[in-house]
């Protein structure tokens, strides 16, 4: 198995991790003028420029959009169809995630202060959210309810989905996913054109308040563009995994893990820290020899030689150093006392404490979200939530008594900024002694 091994002891160990971990903006500047061309002509044209495009890239042939609109009945029917063991399956994990976020929701408070001024905050719904749910490569049911489970927690009036459906081929488990999560409306749809929909609106796309998902370099580069018009929830760029391990865990159960996140795409990133070296031989020759048997072999292959690797540290303490530099979208803690060890991290997406929990569990039915931020985002961004879907409006009601204690410093403040009107205003409210 072919990939980088690298020692944190070696002088140029952080020059080579940089460039490992980099991710290339140069790509994103290639296919930005093309997103620019497509959003432009999506807003101008509507449903015409949306049916075109995904004709051209999807290979459909499609006379309008209605040809690419799946009806609730149609989400019905494939949830219908799916065997008893994978409906259950749907159902547990939807519950799961569900309840999980059931716990992230927020409530509107207030408190009056002394003079009785009352002050809080009011937390209300967005009206519409648009959800991107990647298709073409793989088939992602979970995706569905990760986006659209805590829109629903939320409150959010209408859930809009937009997937793409390359030669017409629809997923019984992706349109079942949709039923369960409450999905209202769901277009087959991709790319830089459905978030251009999403954010716009068409004659058969509304226009919705904001944009969550993850999808291709066009799905991020078109969200890039389009925020500000609308909100989003981050650009994601490729999925990553980062395993510490002490050395004691089943070489087998770290290789698969790391195959776990490798086999998305060629640019996936796998990358595995640990202070034993004979360890680290040990899960490269378990990773030569387990990669003949998964369909995506080839995927994997060229994942881990191009950007992922093998880390030697001079110790855990080193190896959390590591963790904290890359700040992973995934970030395995595969030892003893793994939870002690969490509080050294400072910068992750989603931490999995010990030796039983594979990340796979976090993408599909453990419960917190696997819309996660990628490419060092983890330093100030965290993953996708309820708290994604809900707005906060500041309360301010002044009682006279208020307005006049609060007029005075207002006044000195405003007429120290040379804003005459903004001191007259409050000047007006205090009261005379």
């Amino acid at each position: 198995m072919k990939t980088t091994r690298l020692d944190t002891r070696d002088s140029d160990f952080t020059e080579r991790l940089n460039a490992l971990t980099a991710w290339s903006e140069e790509r994103d500047e290639e296919v930005g003028e093309r997103v620019r061309a497509i959003l432009r002509d999506v807003a101008k044209r509507g449903d015409a420029a949306v049916v075109e495009y995904t004709n051209r890239f999807d290979r459909r042939d499609a006379a309008t959009l209605a040809d690419l609109t799946v009806e609730r009945p149609e989400l019905e029917a494939a949830l219908a169809r799916l065997s008893d063991e994978q409906r259950q399956a749907l159902e547990a994990a939807a519950a799961r995630v569900r309840d999980y976020h059931e716990r992230q929701k927020q409530e509107s408070w207030s408190y009056r202060d002394a003079d009785g001024t009352l002050l809080g905050q009011q937390v209300t719904a967005l009206d519409r959210a648009g959800i991107y749910v990647p298709g073409g490569k793989a088939a992602y049911p979970s995706s569905v309810l990760m986006n659209a489970l805590p829109a629903h927690v939320a409150g959010v009036g209408e859930i809009v989905m937009v997937s793409p459906a390359p030669d017409g081929e629809l997923d019984d488990m992706v349109l079942a996913a949709a039923a369960v999560a409450g999905v209202e409306r769901f277009f087959t749809v991709g790319g830089a054109q459905a978030v251009a929909a999403l954010a716009f609106g068409t004659e058969s796309i509304p226009a919705v308040d904001k944009i969550v998902g993850p999808g291709n370099i066009y799905v991020a580069e078109a969200k890039r563009q389009v925020f500000g018009k609308v909100g989003i929830d981050m650009i994601a760029g490729p999925s990553e995994i980062l395993v510490v391990c002490d050395g004691h865990t089943d070489p087998e159960w770290i290789a698969m893990d790391l195959f776990s996140q490798a086999e998305h795409d060629e640019e996936a990133q796998a990358i595995l820290v640990s202070p034993d070296a004979a360890f680290l031989d040990t899960v490269l020759e378990t990773m030569e020899r387990l990669a003949p048997t998964l369909e995506r072999e080839a995927i994997i292959r060229t994942s881990m030689a191009n950007r992922g690797a093998l880390i030697l540290a001079r110790d855990l303490d080193d190896a959390f150093e590591v963790v904290n530099r890359i700040s992973p979208e995934h970030l395995e803690l595969s030892m003893d006392d793994a939870g002690r060890w969490a509080k050294k991290v400072r910068h992750a997406g989603a931490i999995f404490l010990g030796r039983h929990t594979p990340e796979a569990l976090g993408d599909y039915c453990a419960g917190p979200n696997h819309v996660l931020p990628t490419s060092a985002t983890a330093r100030f961004s965290s993953p996708l939530g309820v708290y994604d879907f809900q707005k906060r409006s500041s309360l301010i009601g002044c009682s006279p008594e208020g307005a006049s204690a609060l007029g005075r410093v207002a006044s000195v403040l405003a007429r120290g900024e040379r804003l005459t009107a903004h001191a007259r205003s409050a000047e007006l409210r205090i009261k005379q002694r």
